[in-house]
């Protein structure tokens, strides 16, 4: 070993920068979100425990449909924490003629904002060419719903699985889907707000109008699938 070497590893040793102290390092950044085995740190929207639809099998979490037409309760499933800056990581595969999606910056107010999507913004989740939504523009897997469309279509069909990154910074807002960047914006100036006033949610005053909030995968009545879901703070 020249002294050089010795010297960086010397370095490396003191200041704790080896590669396998850097890997643990970056894992621990992370928060898991689903252990695949409970719900715990979920809970449906406006209620103390998660719908009794939402069920955990082979390590994914799925939201059970036909339970939930037999008489399960079932409700857009919501973080029981919040978050401001974040990086979410999840994936996702939906039924055929399927929809849901992932909606975030939530305030739980349920009293006065009846739905998670009353405040929070929604990634989509859907099957594009077997629901209705699909032929409505903006409302297609991956868009940032009725707000901006994908600049390119990645998804992937029904029954199979779709990798999501949500990375929102200091209002600095990137969807990601199958590891395309499909949508990036920025929050909360003045485009924005001419965005949302031409959009379905002009009407809803506390629409994206939180910069922290709860993380919710909604339950639109069909039968989806989510795993691999963690975050970490930006």
């Amino acid at each position: 070993m020249n002294a050089l070497s010795f010297s960086a590893l010397s370095l490396m040793t003191i200041f704790g920068c080896s590669n396998a102290d850097s890997s643990r390092q970056a894992d621990e950044s992370w928060q898991v979100l689903f252990d695949g085995k409970s719900l715990d740190g979920w809970h449906a929207y406006g209620k103390p425990h998660p719908g009794t639809a939402w069920v955990v099998e082979d390590s994914v979490l799925y939201l059970d449909a036909s339970a939930k037409k037999a008489g399960a309760s079932g409700g857009d499933l919501v973080t029981n924490q919040e978050y401001e800056n974040f990086h979410l990581q999840l994936e996702w595969k939906i039924s055929v003629n399927g929809n849901s999606g992932v909606i975030f910056y939530i305030n739980e107010d349920a009293d006065k904002y009846p739905e998670t999507y009353s405040t929070g913004l929604e990634m989509q989740v859907l099957d594009n060419d077997g629901h209705p939504d699909g032929k409505i523009h903006k409302h297609r897997a991956g868009d940032l719903y009725d707000l901006i469309p994908c600049t390119r279509e990645t998804v992937n069909p029904p029954g199979k699985w779709n990798k999501v990154d949500i990375i929102s910074n200091k209002g600095h807002l990137e969807l990601h889907l199958n590891g395309t960047k499909v949508v990036e914006t920025t929050l909360w100036d003045a485009d924005w707000k001419n965005l949302v006033s031409k959009s379905k949610f002009a009407s809803m005053p506390g629409f994206s109008a939180f910069k922290k909030g709860r993380i919710a995968l909604q339950d639109h009545g069909d039968d989806v699938w989510y795993r691999n879901i963690r975050i970490r703070k930006l």
